[in-house]
């Protein structure tokens, strides 16, 4: 258990576990909660023993936005923005991902975002920048910025379009309307809607798969590749692509891949 003060975390069987740690506030985002949750990714990014990140809420919610008493300190011009300024840039994906929350993006890690009820505004944007979302299909959603007199924040005008197409995009962000689990399901905002007392059950299920039968080497470079790619024609993407072929027939874990099918056994992959 850590010693966290607005998350806990927890790492059993190579997955990492944050969970948001305000429930009395449905996790709202507070400064204290992002530099606790970006030094956690970042340490379990550098940790071999940390597989699989999974994100969650404690309690009730995921994370129901920026925490409503620092907005009206804002408001009233006693307080200052809900972020700090992000910190500078460390790697490539990084400098393509600049702000608040490229590092979960330049992780090397898998991060699931488990988002089991109320996930609004900064909360549905920092769930957007995980690579897989599953969420309990009665939680509720709202981009909640038009009816804050605020705008589209930290880079949701060029990621809700691409993953969910600009008229759906659009609708949300425009209306901040809610909506619940199924229809973020049916839009391709999250890989999937379950009833609330499954969800743990399936996320743990992905969380593990990933955790054990793919190589983490291999994981690490297709989220680069993904990423990159958003930034490149097809030609360069290729040309890495053929480059990163090579290099895997070298790497510990091609060898082991295919031992491990031969032999019809568990792969033991060490991510090199």
């Amino acid at each position: 258990m850590s010693a966290h003060e607005e998350i806990k975390t927890t790492t059993e069987n190579g997955v990492l576990t944050i969970r948001l740690n305000r429930p009395d506030r449905l996790n709202a985002w507070t400064p204290k909660m992002a530099a606790e949750v970006e030094q956690a990714v970042r340490a379990a990014g550098d940790d071999d023993a940390v597989r699989v990140i999974v994100i969650t809420g404690e309690g009730r919610g995921f994370c129901a936005g920026a925490d409503m008493q620092g907005l009206q300190g804002i408001q009233s011009g006693g307080g200052e923005a809900p972020e700090a300024d992000a910190p500078a840039p460390k790697d490539g994906i990084e400098q393509l991902y600049p702000g608040r929350f490229g590092y979960l993006y330049a992780c090397p890690k898998p991060i699931i975002a488990a988002i089991n009820g109320p996930c609004a505004g900064i909360g549905l944007i920092f769930a957007l920048y995980a690579d897989l979302r599953f969420a309990n299909e009665d939680a509720k959603f709202t981009t909640a910025f038009a009816q804050r007199g605020l705008i589209a924040e930290h880079g949701i005008a060029w990621l809700l379009p691409r993953l969910i197409g600009e008229a759906n995009a659009l609708d949300l962000l425009l209306t901040a309307r809610k909506f619940d689990g199924r229809e973020a399901a049916q839009m391709g905002l999250v890989n999937a809607a379950l009833p609330g007392g499954d969800l743990k059950a399936h996320v743990d299920g992905v969380a593990q798969h990933l955790a054990t039968q793919v190589s983490p080497r291999s994981v690490a470079i297709m989220k680069r590749q993904i990423r990159e790619s958003y930034f490149q024609d097809f030609a360069a993407s290729l040309e890495i692509a053929d480059e990163e072929m090579k290099n895997s027939f070298s790497a510990f874990d091609f060898k082991e891949g295919v031992a491990s099918f031969v032999e019809k056994r568990a792969p033991a992959f060490q991510g090199r």
